[in-house]
């Protein structure tokens, strides 16, 4: 490899490097013992804020949901934590027959007719909904993107979409209303991205946004909360042509940001341009019931170069965790979850608007996250929040800084009554 692309040694790779850089000192503190080692190592853990110590308000796309004790459990069963990617995917029936059942739940949950085998996370669903988009309207280079789409999706959108010719439009203006983001799809337009609950929890409305949108030749694509789900309008019920979703709040924890799971839906017609996996239901030479990758002609490992993407993996694991989740809730327990976040939310606004200097929009319809307009900077807030035990909400100075003193707070059904009105309690003392 070294002779091939005309270098010596392996030294002679970091040349570029500056000398005084190659090895930093890392200022580690003395060696320990083991023994040591673990009760240094407790001591720190100690100080991370966790669900068990701490009323968490904080979402922002990754939510404190209750996960129960039997999805860890079958997660660390030797046969699913061990299959990381099937590349001889007949051999692991069980892995098969997962995923299978995850996307015909997923399916189901969605409205929508096909469902892959997962993405990694909600950011690259979105971005490999954008070159779904792409091939299957052709010669197009226009996508409008909606403000209220998340703004770290918005941000792998652009990473993905920057070696390309495209026009990302409809996303850098705060003031832009849906009706206008609708008049902004034209010919040249490849599909419009939206969310809902958007990014600042508000819901959307998008019936008959789909047929404005396919009259102009392009595809809708709608980001969803799977939570939502169980109480509001599906993707699949709007006329969505893809679906998108981060699939974090179906059993799989905060886990310190990861890993999370990408939801991908999309229309039948448009099956053979989805990328990631498909698995499906066929009989082996026995006639018995067999599962297996179909569609394979669209992946990296057969096409290479010509794949519609470069993904030729999936998130198998968190794929589980939600097939497990949702057979363990069932319909009533997802939209009995769905109703506790709806309500406990809806009380905790109304406690804090009545708060003086605080102001809530309630006559805006939200699901389980609204924003607090706040007195004084919402770092400092939080700071408070903290001293008594409370994660508060998310700062949006950093995103939306039009809206100043502003913060994103996420109540799920965990957060009871009491944690509510714990949080109004610190809030109104200052």
């Amino acid at each position: 490899m070294l002779a091939a692309i005309g270098v010596a040694s392996v030294a002679d790779l970091f040349v570029d490097v500056p000398a005084d850089l190659r090895f930093p000192p890392l200022a580690l503190p003395p060696a320990m013992s083991e023994p040591e080692l673990q009760r240094e190592l407790r001591r720190l853990s100690g100080q991370n804020a966790n669900a068990t110590t701490h009323s968490i308000f904080l979402g922002a796309g990754v939510y404190n949901h209750f996960v129960p004790a039997a999805v860890d459990q079958i997660l660390r069963r030797g046969e699913y934590y061990t299959a990381y990617t099937p590349y001889q995917p007949e051999v692991s029936q069980g892995t098969l027959q997962a995923v299978f059942e995850y996307q015909s739940m997923m399916a189901d949950l969605t409205g929508m007719d096909v469902v892959n085998a997962s993405h990694y996370d909600g950011g690259t669903a979105i971005a490999e909904a954008a070159i779904m988009a792409l091939n299957v309207t052709r010669k197009r280079n226009r996508l409008v993107v909606a403000r209220g789409l998340h703004p770290q999706y918005r941000a792998v959108l652009r990473t993905y979409m920057q070696s390309l010719n495209l026009e990302i439009v409809g996303d850098d203006d705060p003031t832009i209303s849906l009706d206008d983001l609708v008049k902004m799809v034209d010919e040249n337009t490849a599909a419009l991205f939206l969310q809902s609950p958007d990014f600042l929890g508000k819901l959307h409305d998008l019936r008959g946004i789909a047929d404005k949108v396919h009259a102009k030749g392009a595809l809708l694509v709608v980001h969803f909360d799977p939570i939502g789900l169980a109480m509001f309008q599906t993707p699949g019920a709007v006329g969505a042509d893809i679906a998108t979703g981060e699939g974090q709040p179906l059993g799989i924890g905060m886990n310190y940001g990861g890993p999370y799971l990408g939801i991908f839906a999309a229309r039948q017609k448009d099956v053979h341009k989805i990328a990631g996996r498909i698995v499906g239901a066929t009989r082996d030479v026995d006639g018995e019931l067999a599962y297996a990758l179909t569609l394979r002609a669209r992946e990296q490992d057969i096409r290479r170069e010509r794949a519609t993407s470069n993904i030729c993996t999936n998130q198998g694991l968190m794929a589980l965790a939600a097939t497990v989740y949702m057979s363990l809730m069932g319909r009533q327990g997802l939209r009995r979850v769905a109703e506790l976040c709806y309500h406990r939310a809806h009380y905790a606004a109304t406690q804090i608007a009545q708060l003086p200097g605080y102001q809530v929009d309630l006559n805006q319809p939200f699901f389980k996250e609204f924003v607090v307009q706040c007195p004084r900077p919402v770092a400092a807030i939080n700071a408070t929040l903290r001293t008594h035990g409370i994660i508060g909400g998310y700062d949006l100075a950093q995103d939306e800084p039009q809206l100043g003193h502003a913060m994103l707070l996420a109540v799920t059904e965990l957060n009871s009554k009491a944690d509510i009105d714990q949080l109004v309690d610190v809030l109104r003392e200052g």
